[in-house]
């Protein structure tokens, strides 16, 4: 039986609504352009020297009662990692608050603020409070700031899709474990990262803890872990930028990091291993040291009982621990969905495993 006129005319005036609404839809680009990702072939910094690092965890107080006062609302995700936190500014802490929220990131792992006013209290305001939490890196391939080389801008929309350019779509997906610039002498400690526009739906970042995918293995393993050390390269990343026509600014490194490392404020041991930057084991022949790896790169991989996803929303800021975690994007979003955050990254101590 052919449909009525009463169910046609309210197709059509559906679809001619659906019509409209694309039409008149408009892309008004990034809600903070200051930070667009920008790229200066002439910007060029010197080999990052060792300075000495003295974590601000140190100096807090164990109880935390400038970061964890009665207004504070706190939710753990997972008994070893991520805890969200409301009811409290990061731009209003004093430096006694500071540095109980390093402490707190290294025992937690990974903290995830709502609600915060981070975004809009200006470049240099955001750059001294990372400051307080060690000197912060320069990236040397991604896209910056016009005069901040501090950022490091995270950008995908339409015009600009760098995780594609960086994981191509040759791979099944995209997960790619890592600790931010593990190659550095001094890789990043207490991380900051900051949301400007993100996907309805997607766009998430899982966190893994090192600490507890240390934990999970057996003494007599840990015991052929202890003293061994690995090299993290910076050469494949300067490479891949550019193949692609980037920006070099830093000539790559390689470092050698030991394999298990202690975090010097908590005492906790963490695997430091990771995907992205951990190429070899020192002194083990290229067999040894690939089936050595590639065991732990699939352990913490496959750790989803030690690891979780952080949800972004408007306002949100992700402090995290770079020495005791790890991390993957995830690109799970509409190509034509715009995500744009930005990191600030503190240089921590020379690892140690003792």
């Amino acid at each position: 039986m052919a449909p009525s006129v009463s169910d046609v005319v309210p197709s059509i005036a559906d679809a001619v609504d659906d019509l409209k609404l694309t039409v008149t839809k408009q892309d008004n680009g990034p809600s903070y352009p200051f930070y667009y990702p920008y790229y200066d072939p002439e910007e060029k910094f010197p080999p990052t020297q060792v300075y000495q690092h003295t974590d601000p965890g140190a100096k807090a107080d164990r109880a935390k009662p400038h970061l964890l006062t009665p207004e504070t609302n706190v939710s753990h995700i997972s008994p070893f990692i991520g805890t969200e936190i409301s009811g409290v500014q990061i731009s209003q802490l004093s430096e006694d608050g500071l540095n109980e929220l390093a402490l707190y990131a290294a025992e937690r792992k990974v903290l995830i603020f709502r609600n915060q006013d981070f975004k809009d209290i200006g470049p240099d305001r955001q750059i001294e409070i990372a400051k307080h939490f060690g000197r912060i890196q320069r990236h040397p391939t991604s896209g910056n700031v016009k005069g901040y080389p501090e950022f490091h801008v995270v950008y995908r929309g339409t015009e600009h899709d760098m995780l594609k350019e960086v994981i191509p779509d040759e791979r099944i997906n995209r997960t790619q474990w890592h600790s931010d610039v593990s190659y550095e002498k001094q890789p990043a400690g207490t991380t900051f990262f900051f949301v400007l526009d993100q996907p309805e739906v997607g766009g998430d970042t899982l966190f893994g803890s090192q600490v507890e995918a240390y934990n999970r293995l057996s003494p007599e393993f840990k015991k052929r872990l202890e003293g061994l050390r690995a090299v993290h390269s910076a050469f494949e990343q300067a490479e891949s930028s550019r193949r692609r026509g980037g920006v070099v600014r830093r000539e790559p490194i390689l470092t050698e990091h030991p394999l298990v490392r202690r975090h010097p404020v908590t005492g906790e041991k963490a695997l430091y291993v990771n995907q992205g930057f951990t190429r070899r084991i020192v002194g083990y022949k290229t067999e040894e040291s690939e089936y050595l790896l590639r065991f732990l790169f699939d352990h913490i991989a496959k750790g989803a009982d030690f690891q979780i996803r952080a949800r972004y929303e408007p306002g949100t800021v992700v402090v995290w621990d770079n020495r005791v975690t790890v991390h993957s994007a995830t690109g799970d979003f509409n190509p034509g969905d715009r995500r744009h955050a930005v990191r600030l990254t503190p240089q921590a101590e020379v690892p140690t495993d003792v």
